[in-house]
């Protein structure tokens, strides 16, 4: 279990190790080392998802590990309070980004091992903290510089405790 105490609470979340060994195993090394500790939400679509993991204060953006293989071909779907692997158009660069799904996104989905086929990687769910989602997502965006939908008011993972229950 996973637990990132946000400035709006508590998200607790399950890794599914055995559907996504990669993912899970990348997610944690960054939860364990304390990657995510400061960075922000920066990314808020109300009924769609919210993103963090790869963003500062100010929207500066937070180095991390290369990227990882896309195992979502791992038949897992992206359904609602699902974590997923942000990446760019690029099936496999995934790196430290992720996102929860705010309701089911069938079209995130895995489909086919093509360019706009492969889909995001599913790798955990939200457990408890919903609340605190349901927060973020209600949370009133913008856009700074040329990225859009960012929380107008910076919220942030101010720290990630890693337990084995």
């Amino acid at each position: 279990m996973i637990t990132f105490n946000t400035t709006l609470g508590p998200i607790v979340i399950e890794l599914f190790e055995e559907e996504a060994p990669v993912t899970s195993k990348n997610f944690l090394d960054y939860a364990e080392s304390g990657f995510f500790n400061g960075t922000l939400f920066h990314r808020v679509i109300p009924g769609f998802v919210i993103q963090g993991g790869g963003m500062e204060s100010g929207m500066n953006d937070k180095k991390g590990n290369p990227p990882i293989q896309n195992e979502a071909n791992n038949g897992v779907k992206n359904l609602k309070w699902s974590l997923s692997m942000a990446r760019t158009n690029e099936p496999h660069s995934a790196s430290s980004q992720f996102f929860i799904n705010l309701q089911n996104n069938v079209s995130l989905d895995h489909t086919e091992e093509t360019i706009q086929g492969w889909g995001y990687a599913v790798f955990g769910e939200v457990v408890d903290g919903f609340e605190t989602v349901e927060a973020i997502a209600a949370t009133e965006t913008g856009s700074v510089s040329f990225h859009q939908d960012v929380p107008l008011e910076e919220i942030s993972i101010i720290d990630t405790v890693v337990s084995s229950e």
